[in-house]
């Protein structure tokens, strides 16, 4: 099946921190990381949280470490590729879950590498690009356009909400769609 499926699905934030996020547009990247990990906690799904060398780059951001559930995990990390911190691809593999919604920063080098990995490692990957940042647009989409020739699935927020809902007849629709309006 090529759409999302809530109860098979596995949020990863990639590196969404202060000092990244400083170098962007960091009002669109931040607001829609808020809605997608809010939203995943409106419909109990999980979430890890990656942070790219924190002493250097920060913590993640603030306002959106404030939606985040009390049980997401935060793995500090140095590779590029979030799988090759010890014990990461254990941990992801442990919730069980097929679909991993990835975004973050920055696309072209650890959202890329992350989903790459992944995509090797078996799980169907779904990029969610309007919550995707590089600092230089030609390589953030270049790290779009390698990962859809990769085999991930290239989405957006509204899109990836929406097939988690199925319908308007999902008990948390009003909620969810409070998100988005």
């Amino acid at each position: 099946m090529n759409t999302l499926n809530a109860d098979n699905s596995l949020v990863l934030i990639i590196d969404i921190q202060e000092r990244l996020v400083g170098a962007l547009d960091k009002d669109i990247v931040v607001s829609k990381a808020v809605k997608i990990a809010s939203a995943a906690k409106v419909l109990r799904i999980p979430v890890m949280v990656t942070e790219q060398y924190p002493k250097g780059l920060g913590n993640t951001v603030p306002m959106l470490k404030e939606v985040l559930a009390a049980d997401t995990l935060v793995v500090e990390k140095t590779s590029f590729n979030a799988l090759l911190e010890d014990g990461m691809a254990e941990k992801i593999a442990s919730y069980g879950k097929k679909q991993i919604v990835i975004f973050g920063i920055e696309t072209h080098i650890c959202v890329h590498q992350t989903a790459a990995a992944l995509i090797e490692a078996g799980y169907d990957v779904y990029v969610i690009k309007d919550a995707c940042a590089s600092r230089n647009k030609y390589e953030f989409k270049q790290g779009i356009d390698i990962m859809q020739q990769n085999g991930a699935k290239i989405s957006c927020v509204e899109i990836a909400l929406f097939e988690w809902l199925k319908g308007a007849r999902n008990p948390k629709f009003k909620e969810v769609q409070a998100l988005i309006k």
